[in-house]
C-alpha cells in the first residue's frame, strides 16, 4: 500500500463552494494541511469563477463547469510544477472562489457639497446621490489587484474605494458641465452615463465593470432652495401689487377678529406696512422706497386725508321719528329686535322715507343679525 493511500483522509477530493450571503465576492476554499488529490473534481457553478493561486502566483481561471483536475485540465499549473504528463502525485494550490454576478444598490453620494458655477445664480453647493451595481468580469485581475490574499473579501471593503471613484468623477463632471442648476433635475441619466462611462477605465483596472449606474438626486443648501421657493411663490403671485392690497386686507380681518379692541387697529398697521413694502418692491425698490445701493430721496410730510362724516338716520317708531342713530346704534337695535328691514328710515338728502331693507348700508344688518326669537309658548 502507496504512502498517498494511507494518508487518503488528508486529500481534497472534491471542490466546491454554496453562499447565500449576497455581499461575499471572494472565498478561499480551506486547504491548509491538506493537498489536492489528482483526479479531483471542481465544481464551478454560473455565476462563478475558481481562481488558482500555486506558491503565490496565479495558475488558472476555471469558468463555470465541472472539471477532472488532471494534467490536461491544469496546464498552466503543470507548467509551474515540469510535471510529466504521467505524473500521478497530489498537489498543494490556494483555490479562491469569486462571485461573478451582479451587486445591486450599492450607495453613493457626497460626502461634502460640490461647488460649481452656475450661469444664473453664480457659484453654489450642490449634492448629489444615487445607486449603482459592479461585477467581476476579470476573476484573475481582481485577485492580483484587490484581493490578494484575503480569506473572505466582501463587497464592503471594495464600495468605499469605488465610492471615491465615483464621487471625485461626478464633482470633476457637473462642475464643468455647465448645466443650470434648475435644469440638473432634467439630466441625471445623462450625468449617469457620462460618469458611468469616465470611472470605467478605472474600474476595469481592478478587475471589475459597472453595469448600471444612477444618480437619483441633486440638491442645493436648504438656505438657498428656500430662496428659490420665494422665488417661485412670486412667479406664482404675479402682480404685486394687486397682491399687496390682498394681504393688507387680509391681515386687517385676522387682526379684526382677534379679542380686544387692539386688534383692528394692529390688523390696519400690519396691513398699510405690507401693502406699502410689496408696492415698493414692484417699482424695484426696497421696503421704505428706496433703490437697492441709493440713498431714499427726501419725502414731504403729508398730511391725513379728511374723515368722512358719518351717516345718520331717524327711524319712524308708532307714528314718531326717533334718532338721529348712527350705524351702529341701529345694528345694535336689530339684534334686540327694535330695528327691522319694515323700519322707515330717513336721512338728510333722501328722497322721503324708505324702508330700511331698501338702504344699501343697512340692509347689510340683517345678512348677519338673527330673527327675533319666537314668542314663548304658553303653557296648558
Amino acid at each position: 500500500m502507496s504512502l498517498f493511500n494511507i494518508l487518503g483522509g488528508e486529500f481534497i477530493e472534491i471542490i466546491e463552494w454554496t453562499d447565500d450571503s449576497r455581499d461575499t465576492m471572494v472565498y478561499r476554499f480551506p486547504t491548509v494541511g491538506r493537498a489536492i488529490k489528482y483526479g479531483a473534481k471542481l465544481t464551478v457553478r454560473e455565476g462563478q469563477a475558481a481562481v488558482f493561486i500555486h506558491e503565490g502566483q496565479l495558475a488558472d481561471v476555471f469558468q463555470p463547469g465541472l472539471y477532472m483536475l488532471e494534467t490536461n485540465n491544469l496546464p498552466i499549473l503543470t507548467r509551474l510544477q515540469h510535471w510529466d504528463h504521467g505524473f500521478r502525485s497530489p498537489f498543494k494550490s490556494e483555490i479562491y472562489f469569486v462571485n461573478t454576478t451582479r451587486f445591486n444598490d450599492l450607495k453613493w453620494g457626497t460626502k461634502n457639497p460640490v461647488i460649481a458655477r452656475d450661469p444664473e445664480f453664480g457659484p453654489v453647493r450642490i449634492r448629489a446621490f444615487g445607486t449603482y451595481s459592479m461585477r467581476v468580469t476579470d476573476p484573475g485581475r481582481f485577485m492580483t489587484e484587490i484581493v490578494g490574499t484575503d480569506g473572505e473579501f466582501t463587497k464592503d471593503e471594495i464600495t468605499f474605494q469605488l465610492r471615491n471613484i465615483i464621487v471625485q468623477e461626478f464633482s470633476r463632471m457637473i462642475a464643468g458641465s455647465g448645466i443650470p442648476v434648475l435644469d440638473m433635475a432634467a439630466n441625471t441619466a445623462q450625468f449617469g452615463q457620462m460618469v458611468a462611462k469616465a470611472i470605467s477605465p478605472t474600474v476595469a483596472e481592478y478587475g471589475l465593470t459597472i453595469p448600471e449606474f444612477y444618480v437619483e438626486n441633486i440638491s442645493l443648501p436648504d438656505e438657498v432652495e428656500k430662496m428659490l421657493d420665494k422665488r417661485t411663490s412670486m412667479g406664482i403671485v404675479g402682480d404685486l401689487n394687486r397682491f399687496g392690497q390682498y394681504a393688507a386686507s387680509e391681515a386687517m380681518l385676522n387682526a379684526s377678529q382677534q379679542p380686544g379692541g387692539a386688534g383692528a387697529g394692529m390688523g390696519a398697521g400690519l396691513g398699510a406696512g405690507l401693502g406699502a413694502g410689496l408696492g415698493a418692491a414692484m417699482a424695484g425698490r426696497g421696503p421704505w422706497g428706496a433703490i437697492p445701493g441709493q440713498q431714499a430721496p427726501q419725502q414731504a410730510p403729508q398730511t391725513p386725508p379728511p374723515l368722512h362724516p358719518e351717516t345718520v338716520w331717524h327711524i319712524a317708531v308708532d307714528g314718531a321719528a326717533q334718532g338721529p342713530y348712527g350705524r351702529a346704534h341701529l345694528g345694535r337695535l336689530a339684534q334686540q329686535g327694535g330695528f327691522t328691514r319694515e323700519t322707515l328710515v330717513w336721512t338728510p338728502g333722501q328722497d322721503g322715507w324708505k324702508p330700511a331693507e331698501d338702504v344699501a348700508e343697512l340692509a347689510q344688518l340683517f345678512t348677519i343679525a338673527p330673527p327675533p326669537p319666537p314668542p314663548p309658548v304658553p303653557k296648558g
